[in-house]
């Protein structure tokens, strides 16, 4: 026999919210199998312990943290700690200068190196390069050292003309072929030095002073960080290394700060012809002065050759890349490039666009923690969510007899729905369920039961009105998605309130209220109306069974004719139980419109 119209869209939302669980499943199975997951939630700081970090700032001599500083700190580790996920972690200051962060379980280098980098991001011209290996490249003269070929950029080309006018005094380091005898080498006369004059811009070789040459001769890229060029002055040239400590370079003042920037995000560079490549690169977005800026750079680098044509981004002291400029940047968009994995260029971004500490910090020191409430309160409370979920379905038996077997049903299907929404967060998104998640998620369990009874009496008010079962679920379903709806979504926006405002365990209890407000959205209108469509066609519950939970003359049902209502007299000498039933439902319309009935009645008589 073919199936009705209202009988197939039953079907087919079952069918969609089975593919919604097994989408959640296969997707839980790839990160087990592919990315270290797991097929239980992870736990927060509170039930499973974790690791504590204490963050110690890195100062010039004379200058001290303050306490704007740390607050100001404070905040942007918590971002970037959570960027990934609800992780639950603490994050407090420690004898007003250093910062302790509290991590549930044991966190990868990565995400050491997310929380205490100071992500100083500056854009600078490049003066000079080589490998970290050779000497000295002297732009004065390019046919003396090695062409410098940064990983993370093209290769540079040497400039064909020179200029030398900042090398007054400045000879290049260079190596003998001969062999040495006994003959005395001939004393050289005296140079006369020559006044090193002034910069016009950060491009100008005159910034290549000879302290900075004989510093770019001796820099040995291994010991970098006990130079301190990740809190070296903006106004000043830099000499440094790119990340990986293969090459070193000469570099003009910070033209470019990472202030600036607006947004960053992670994603696949496009080739030329708009094709997605396999290669990861941050985007970068810059606000109005640092759009301005980036264009006077890119307008001047691209009218010089050789290595004066490439600008470095220089992030913490480190050249993350130095690429050719070919055209000039005017929409204030550009992107970085190079060896990024996903994983480095998202911790890039998330560094960037939390913007950048207001002093750098390094880890003093790193040590596992207990838990502070342990997996006996995670047990108790699991068991507290089961007997509230088996009082709900008692409640739901009693009350409703056989239709109760729907709302168990639904509840069955919300708790494994759930329970897969936690787990894909917490595999991919570095969710981590704490005591109060559980908390919401207990709470949730009444929540979802309060739209299954919005739904179930408003379809026995219609049977009440004199309607036909299937009439009925049609129509009541109608009135109380609105209902349903309405109170979900202010539900689901007092969640959000909550998790903006809030910050600790506190936003993990919004969190999981929140997802549940979805979740109830979803079971209700792809299992339960389905369900109750489907079941409203069967004999049991089409004959009015006293024991389906929808027989109409249980409820009290009345005839409806003529747009009014008759008084259902056999009705009343039959089953006077019914009748009080049907009175003690009345809305408060009906009610006044059956006193002002019975008050013409007697001034009738």
């Amino acid at each position: 026999m073919a199936r009705t119209t209202p009988e197939r869209k039953a079907v087919r939302s079952l069918v969609w919210l089975l593919v919604i669980i097994i989408g959640l499943v296969s997707a839980n199975a790839a990160s087990v199998i592919w990315n270290e997951g797991q097929w239980t939630p992870r736990l927060a700081l509170d039930l499973q312990g974790g690791t504590q970090l204490i963050l110690e700032p890195q100062l010039e001599e004379t200058a001290e943290v303050t306490q704007e500083q740390l607050d100001q700190a404070v905040g942007i580790i918590r971002q970037r700690v959570d960027a990934g996920g609800v992780t639950e972690a603490e994050i407090t200051t420690q004898g007003g200068r250093n910062i302790v962060v509290a991590i549930p379980g044991t966190p990868d280098q990565s995400t050491i190196d997310r929380i205490q980098s100071a992500a100083r991001l500056d854009f600078r011209a490049v003066l000079a390069a080589d490998t970290a290996s050779n000497s000295a490249l002297n732009p004065a003269d390019p046919a003396e050292g090695d062409t410098p070929a940064p990983s993370t950029s093209p290769e540079p080309e040497t400039s064909e003309s020179p200029a030398a006018s900042g090398f007054d005094g400045v000879t290049a380091q260079t190596v003998s072929t001969t062999d040495t005898g006994d003959t005395e080498p001939a004393e050289e006369a005296p140079v006369e030095q020559t006044p090193q004059p002034e910069p016009t811009n950060a491009s100008d070789l005159n910034w290549i002073t000879p302290e900075i040459q004989q510093a770019f001769d001796e820099l040995d890229c291994a010991n970098l960080e006990e130079l301190g060029t990740n809190v070296a002055p903006l106004d000043e040239p830099l000499v440094t290394c790119d990340a990986d400590g293969l090459v070193k370079y000469i570099l003009g003042p910070a033209e470019v700060e990472g202030s600036s920037i607006t947004d960053a995000t992670a994603g696949l560079v496009a080739s030329s012809t708009g094709v997605t490549s396999n290669e990861w690169g941050v985007f970068i977005e810059f606000d109005g002065e640092g759009t301005q800026q980036f264009r006077e750079v890119t307008e001047r680098l691209v009218a010089l050759q050789g290595i004066q044509n490439q600008f470095a981004i220089v992030l913490d002291g480190n050249v993350i890349s130095a690429p050719r400029t070919i055209s000039a940047i005017t929409d204030g968009r550009p992107q970085i490039s190079g060896s990024f994995t996903q994983d480095t260029a998202q911790t890039l971004a998330d560094q960037l666009r939390f913007g950048a500490l207001p002093i750098g910090f390094e880890l003093q020191s790193q040590e596992n923690i207990s838990a502070t409430l342990g997996i006996s309160q995670l047990e108790s409370g699991i068991i507290a969510g089961v007997i509230g979920l088996l009082l709900v379905m008692g409640y739901a038996l009693v009350q409703y007899r056989a239709l109760g077997g729907v709302i168990i049903a639904s509840l069955m299907v919300a708790a494994v729905l759930s329970y897969f929404v936690i787990l894909y967060l917490s595999n991919q998104q570095g969710y981590r369920l704490s005591l109060a998640g559980v908390a919401g998620l207990i709470i949730s369990v009444g929540v979802i039961a309060d739209a299954f009874i919005v739904y179930f009496e408003r379809v026995r008010d219609e049977l009440r009105d004199g309607r036909g079962i299937e009439s009925a679920v049609e129509a009541g379903w109608k009135r109380a998605f609105r209902t349903i709806l309405i109170s979900n979504v202010i539900s689901l926006t007092g969640s959000i309130v909550l998790y903006v405002l809030a910050v600790g365990n506190v936003r993990g209890f919004a969190f999981t209220l929140g997802v549940m407000s979805v979740i109830n959205l979803v079971i209700v209108s792809l299992m339960t109306y389905p369900v109750l469509r489907l079941v409203a066609r069967t004999p049991f519950f089409s004959s009015g069974h006293p024991m389906s939970g929808l027989d109409p003359k249980a409820l009290g049902a009345v005839y409806r004719g003529r747009a009014q209502f008759r008084a259902p007299v056999a009705t009343q000498k039959k089953n006077a139980g019914s009748t009080r039933e049907a009175q003690r439902r009345q809305t408060i319309a009906e009610r006044k419109a059956a006193e002002a009935d019975n008050a013409g009645k007697k001034d009738a008589r």
